[in-house]
């Protein structure tokens, strides 16, 4: 009996905060004792949410999942910027918000809805003369990315508590929620940075039918897989 990983699965994970997207891949691939394992679709590790990660001949439908509409939930903090556009890096700047209201902030989510140029953070993973943009700001470099052509179809406040603002977005491939908190926060004259992110769909994946990783290590399949690579070590020693 074949492995069930080794025959391909498409799963669906909430990815823990502070967990990296290849943590996630690495205790997957170790959970299914399988070795073709590939994720669709990087999340930060300050984020959480819908990562779906495949296995065996299913990591062959990686590329299209990735080309799949994004939806995520979040909330923005008005009056402050950071270098990395989130909460890795610590505030550089403050601002004034007192001029701000709710429709001033609701006003604003227009200009960035449908296809916009965006730029992505300079703590990203885009490549640049063959090294990842986040290692180069890391070090103190210095750099510039190129702007990248984007479709936003819906940007919604969804509650304003200042400082903090809520919102939903559903975006399509290659859209940083990062860059869209900091022009937002450009667009208002506050500045602003992304305070919490969840991705919740990718084209017709939910998160709500995602697995926890604790669970998934529990489950049925993951004990099957045990079984199976067991057996399979215990005849090669024969």
């Amino acid at each position: 009996m074949m492995n069930p990983f080794d025959e391909g699965k498409v799963l669906l994970f909430n990815k823990p905060k502070d967990w990296t997207s290849f943590d996630a891949v690495k205790k997957v691939r170790n959970l299914c004792r399988t070795k073709r394992v590939g994720h669709a679709g990087t999340l930060d590790p300050l984020a959480t949410g819908l990562l779906i990660i495949c296995t065996g001949p299913k990591t062959k439908q990686i590329q299209f999942i990735q080309a799949d509409e994004k939806e995520y939930t979040g909330s923005f903090f008005l009056g402050a910027t950071t270098a990395s556009y989130d909460l890795e890096t610590e505030v550089e700047k403050t601002f004034d918000i007192s001029q701000l209201n709710d429709s001033k902030i609701r006003e604003a989510t227009l200009q960035f809805t449908g296809t916009i140029l965006q730029t992505p953070p300079l703590y990203s993973a885009v490549k640049v003369n063959g090294q990842r943009a986040y290692t180069i700001a890391r070090k103190g470099g210095d750099h510039v990315l190129d702007p990248k052509e984007i479709t936003i179809t819906k940007f919604e406040i969804t509650n304003i508590q200042l400082p903090a603002v809520e919102f939903r977005v559903v975006c399509s491939k290659g859209t940083y929620i990062r860059s869209l908190a900091n022009d937002f926060g450009k667009a208002l004259g506050a500045g602003a940075y992304l305070q919490a992110l969840c991705r919740t769909r990718i084209g017709e994946y939910l998160l709500k039918d995602a697995w926890e990783i604790t669970d998934f290590a529990e489950s049925e399949l993951v004990k099957e897989a045990r079984i199976e690579k067991k057996k399979n070590d215990e005849n090669q020693q024969k």
